[in-house]
């Protein structure tokens, strides 16, 4: 009986798949073209390396699938779920109200149904006012077959999360089990406007999320794989199906961070610098113990400002796509724009008619892709300007993310990587593993299992060394949830922050814990 996986991950251009076995060897991979309505594109990829590896459709136990569904809805405004707005804050919050600073059509979309009721925490935990249960109720009544997803966000939920607990269950009583409930206490940190705002986020992609995750596993039992199902999440690990569509915004920006992980396992860097360069654009990301460095900062998703988990991500619209250009004075421009997945169409040396950054590598016998003869006759000063531009940049954003002057491993992969040289400045070692082109997949497919809490804790209560203790329990409770088999977990990130303005000794932890998979 074996044991195989398959990891897939979704790109603009490409849709990336492997077959793994047991230890993690690469059987077969596949890159085909990301189609419109996207699952197509992953039913193919599933059919392709199913039928190169060989593998016994029984043995293959996971699936593992990397997303930009998600991001792309926000994006696009599109496939949203008709969500109700409540904020538990008055009367403290009335003068901000919900989605202030969110983009007009977004606003348009999302702002339909916006409550205000009264209730909330002060920092320290005490109430600001009581909860008006009556309220919530008249609100849920009137919800009822009119939206299909419902936000609930209130003050300082981090420090006490009851208000929202109660407003969960009283929704739920009157609206049943049909209607999906976002609780800001389960996303965000402490920051009021960036946590509903996540929240929003996430109860607005809780259909996509669904959908994408049906539409995967409809994938494999076409093929006649019966695989249990996980998601990339955006720190690097991977979540269930159910915890998925309970927490879809995690999902955003799995993509470069797939890439990164899967670079780290091809090279076995547990620190470096990850350039990932695809069809469209570069990420350059940091390993930092074998996991992507988390921004600090507010993230902005579609224009709109947010605070959960992210990873600490530069892009630079340079890939393998892109457009070549060169204005009347002689200077040469890159991008931003892309050919994207229409690469086999456009690009001169498939007999297309637009300069792309591939033609260029081509013309300069860096690579073989396509027909040389195609770009002989191009202009060496041009094709030279272009490819010194391309890698100026790269450098450039390489810069950016060190931390320090001195030189720091880069680790190329991705299918646009054949663009950049093997020597680059500010690195101390290029290395380009083998199966660099499908690294964001096997990132996917290895992925280890994890679980989060951020909140405040009051050290007076337990004191210091037993309220770390229970927040590592409870990280690790979060990873058990999410599909993580209890005998080898570990905390793998862990901070605690005093809050000195706050009573009682106050402290803010951050605390994950992951772990391989539950068989």
């Amino acid at each position: 009986m074996g044991n195989y996986r398959i990891g897939i991950d979704v790109g603009g251009t490409h849709t990336d798949a492997v077959v793994l076995d047991q230890h993690f060897n690469v059987i077969s991979e596949t890159k085909e073209p990301t189609t419109e309505d996207v699952s197509s594109g992953i039913y193919n990829a599933v059919k392709t390396i199913i039928a190169s590896s060989d593998v016994p459709k029984e043995d293959i136990r996971y699936a593992m699938l990397g997303t930009t569904h998600c991001t792309n809805a926000i994006v696009e405004r599109k496939r949203l779920n008709n969500v109700a707005v409540i904020r538990i804050g008055a009367p403290a919050t009335l003068g901000i109200k919900p989605l202030v600073g969110v983009p007009d059509d977004l606003r348009d979309i999302l702002g339909q149904h916006v409550h205000i009721v009264h209730g909330g925490h002060e920092f320290d935990g005490r109430q600001i006012a009581d909860l008006d249960t009556e309220k919530l109720y008249e609100i849920a009544h009137e919800l009822k077959g009119n939206v299909d997803s419902v936000a609930i966000t209130s003050v300082f939920s981090p420090v006490s999360p009851e208000h929202e607990q109660v407003a969960q269950r009283i929704l739920q009583e009157v609206l049943g089990d049909e209607v999906a409930l976002s609780l800001s206490s389960e996303i965000g940190s402490v920051g009021l406007l960036e946590r509903e705002n996540a929240t929003i986020l996430n109860a607005a992609v809780v259909n996509v999320a669904r959908s994408t995750a049906n539409g995967f596993i409809n994938a494999l039992k076409e093929e006649g794989v019966d695989a249990k199902v996980f998601f990339g999440q955006n720190d690097g690990t991977l979540m269930s199906v159910e915890y998925t569509v309970k927490y879809p915004i995690l999902t955003i920006a799995c993509g470069p961070t797939n890439s990164i992980r899967g670079a780290s396992y091809l090279t076995n860097q547990s620190d470096a610098l990850v350039v990932d360069v695809g069809g469209t654009t570069t990420d350059i990301g940091v390993l930092v113990s074998s996991f992507p460095r988390q921004s600090s900062l507010a993230v902005e998703i579609g224009g709109v400002r947010t605070n959960f988990r992210m990873p600490d991500i530069t892009s630079i619209g340079i890939g393998g796509g892109t457009i070549v250009r060169q204005s009347e004075d002689g200077t040469v421009t890159l991008g931003p724009d892309s050919v994207g997945y229409r690469l086999q169409e456009e690009a001169y040396v498939f007999g297309g008619n637009t300069l792309t950054t591939t033609d260029v590598i081509v013309a300069k016998g860096l690579a073989s892709v396509g027909d040389p003869n195609l770009v002989a006759d191009l202009d060496p000063d041009l094709i030279n300007q272009a490819y010194q531009t391309l890698v100026q940049q790269v450098e450039e954003a390489i810069d950016r993310m060190k931390t320090s002057a001195d030189p720091i491993p880069v680790i190329l992969v991705g299918g646009g990587s054949i663009l950049l040289p093997d020597q680059l400045e500010g690195a101390s070692v290029v290395h380009r593993p083998n199966h660099f082109g499908v690294a964001n997949a096997i990132g996917s497919a290895i992925a280890q299992v994890s679980g989060q809490i951020e909140r405040v804790f009051t050290l007076d209560e337990l004191g210091r060394e037993e309220t770390l203790e229970l927040a590592k329990k409870m990280a690790k409770d979060e990873a058990i949830q999410a599909g993580a088999s209890p005998e080898d977990l570990e905390i793998v990130d862990f901070e605690d922050v005093p809050l000195a303005y706050l009573p009682g000794n106050a402290t803010k932890i951050r605390a994950k814990a992951a772990g391989t998979l539950a068989e």
